[in-house]
Parts: structure tokens; sequence; C-alpha cells
């Protein structure tokens, strides 16, 4: 496969994820997520798919940089980063689609763990695309903070 088709690929992967998390999110937004108790430190509504969408850019770029490498841990690499992404999309089903913020941290907790083994694993492989992760462990770091937040206030 030539790389122009692994980075539109790469683009496009966590792009999709997204969407389908947004899909669940919208329907519980305006509904349910507004009569709960939130933390203090909850931003408006609208913060959420700005940051989503540039955090999946990123997200992209990195694999992209690690799927095009020929680096022998490159296979490794790309199952961690896989697997994270599977967790991201099911993180927002259990949360906004089963209105289970305790079912939300069961998700999010090895989210963040595999995001940081992710970060690891890139590093010899492609140093910036491991970097390019970082600010996605920022935010999940943040949104589990929000979770629990959620969970402990309902």
């Amino acid at each position: 496969m030539n790389n122009t088709l692994k980075f539109i690929i790469s683009i496009i992967l966590p792009q999709l994820i997204g969407g389908v998390g947004a899909l669940v999110t919208i329907s519980s937004v305006g509904s349910w997520y507004q009569t709960i108790d939130k933390p203090f430190f909850t931003p408006p509504s609208w913060v959420f798919g700005p940051a989503w969408t540039t955090l999946y850019l990123l997200m992209g770029i990195a694999l992209f940089l690690i799927w095009k490498s020929d680096h022998p841990s490159k296979k490794t690499a790309l199952w961690v980063f896989g697997i994270q992404l599977v967790l991201n999309g099911i993180w927002s089903p259990a949360f906004f689609g089963l209105e289970s913020p305790i079912l939300g941290l069961v998700v999010i907790v090895p989210l963040w763990i595999l995001i940081v083994v992710c970060i690891k694993v890139f590093f010899p492989i492609h140093k910036t695309a491991s970097y390019l992760m970082v600010p996605y462990l920022l935010w999940v770091s943040f949104a589990t903070a929000l979770n629990a937040g959620i969970w402990y206030l309902n």
C-alpha cells in the first residue's frame, strides 16, 4: 500500500470512530446529560467537538508516521493504537448511550493506560508520533477526572 493511501486511511479512521461516538453523544447531551450534576470544571459543551476533532487529527498523523515506518516494533505499535482506538470508540456509548458514568470509568481508565503504552511504544519508532499523542493523553486525563466527578456527584 502506498503512503498516500496510508495517510488518507490514518486520518479518516480516528475521525470515523469519533463520528460514531458523536452520534451517541449528541442524543444524550440534550437530555440526560443536562439533568445530572457536573463538576465545577466542566467546560461548555461546544468545546468538546473542536477538541476531539483536533485530537483525532493528531492521532491520525501519529498513526501514519508509525504505519509508514520500517521499524520492527511497528506491528505491536499498530495493535496498541488499534486497541486504544476501540476503547475510545466504546466510551461514548458506555457513558452517554447507556447513561452510565461508572461504565464510562470502566472504559476510560484502561483507555488512559493504553494511551500511555502507545506513547511509549511509539517513541523508539518515531518520536514525533509519540509527541503527537501527548495532547490526547492530557485530554483523556481531563476527561477521566470529569467522568469520575460526574460519577461521584450522581
